[in-house]
């Protein structure tokens, strides 16, 4: 019988290794705010090329109907993977 700890089940945090492991058609969640445009943290977008062996990616983002917001490039550390037992949430947007 294996004994999982909740804690880490619940709220595990990426490694650097499943950072590394974020390729095409991958969904991944801005991790800071770009005004410019109209993104803050926590937007999910989908990777649409892989930078360099993910130093950086070009990212698209839309609404939920399907029209384009913006496709962003962007260095690792500005979007994380989806993690485990994650929910999205809606906003309005300005276009």
């Amino acid at each position: 019988m294996t004994i999982i700890n909740i804690f880490d089940y619940f709220f595990s945090i990426p490694t650097e290794t499943e950072r590394r492991m974020i390729q095409e058609l991958d969904w991944v969640i801005l991790t800071s705010n770009i005004p410019e445009y109209s993104l803050e943290e926590g937007d999910i977008g989908t990777v649409v090329l892989v930078h360099q062996g993910g130093k950086g990616y070009e990212v698209e983002f839309v609404t939920l109907d399907g029209e384009t917001v913006a496709i962003v490039s962007l260095h690792s550390i500005q979007v994380r993977p989806v993690g485990r037992r994650e929910i999205a949430r809606s906003r309005l947007i300005n276009l």
